[in-house]
């Protein structure tokens, strides 16, 4: 699947494909975030594969999530993050996990019917 813009319950979503370079930086959250702007209907919220995330994201104390996190929230795009995480184990990332899905700005999402449920409230 390519990078693509796709409305999900009359919400402007950008999806990024499954395959392609990770989300590894500033620059990359950035550029991704740019993106989602470009395609006429400025995308609320964005969707990453976990696929497409550095191993860095996964391990709260590299504080990569975070800056990820902050800089979606900062320009006012939603991220989503696509996948199951329930492998990474660690305390501090599940609790990260629980608590930002009680919010509006990240989640993390099974797959794109959980989104819609969400996108939905």
């Amino acid at each position: 699947m390519t990078d693509q813009l796709e409305h999900i319950e009359d919400v402007p979503v950008f999806v990024l494909g499954s395959d392609g370079p990770p989300v590894a930086g500033e620059n990359d959250a950035m550029d991704l975030i740019v993106a989602a702007g470009h395609y006429g209907a400025d995308a609320k919220w964005a969707v990453v594969p976990t696929s497409r995330l550095c191993s860095d994201f996964f391990t709260l104390s590299s504080g990569f999530a975070g800056m990820i996190a902050q800089k979606f929230t900062s320009y006012g795009v939603g991220l989503a993050i696509l996948g199951d995480v329930s492998g990474y184990e660690s305390k501090p990332f599940q609790d990260w996990v629980r608590e930002t899905n009680k919010g509006r700005h990240v989640w993390f999402v099974r797959d794109m019917d959980e989104l819609a449920g969400l996108l939905r409230r």
